[in-house]
């Protein structure tokens, strides 16, 4: 798990195998795995709430954003946050606080994202959503 420093641009999607996390499933932390875009490999996903991950904005808000704002709305990665919850950003995954981590393929090393909200959605409700996980490639 790593924070991605450069420019860079989304290119396949990867098959997650479970992208939605209840409450008790967060805890201590959510496990799931993707398949690699290149090579096939199943690969696993271990978030941890409160420690896995890096704040989205970051990477698309600034003055040298690192990832268009336009490209993670065309790959679905994030949508348009609701007004009354602009304050966790601008795009997000289902208006929850969303982070990010760059993973490579424990086989061929092909390097991906993985993009993810969690929160409490309404009282009594944690959600920890992947939105996906993508192959990417620097600009």
């Amino acid at each position: 798990m790593y924070r991605i420093d450069h420019t860079i641009r989304l290119l396949k999607a990867a098959a997650v195998d479970k992208k939605e996390f209840r409450n008790e499933e967060t805890r201590p932390s959510a496990w799931t795995q993707f398949h690699c875009t290149q090579c096939g490999e199943a690969n696993p996903l271990l978030i941890t709430p409160y420690e896995s991950g890096f704040p989205i904005l970051s990477l698309y808000d600034g003055t040298m954003p690192r990832l268009k704002q336009e490209e993670l709305l065309e790959h679905k990665a994030l949508q348009h946050t609701h007004q009354s919850m602009l304050h966790v950003g601008a795009l997000t995954v289902r208006d929850l606080p969303t982070l990010y981590f760059g993973t490579d393929c424990h086989k061929c090393n092909t390097p991906h994202i993985c993009i993810f909200g969690y929160g409490e959605q309404q009282p009594g409700l944690e959600i920890l959503e992947v939105s996906g996980v993508w192959q990417y490639a620097i600009r």
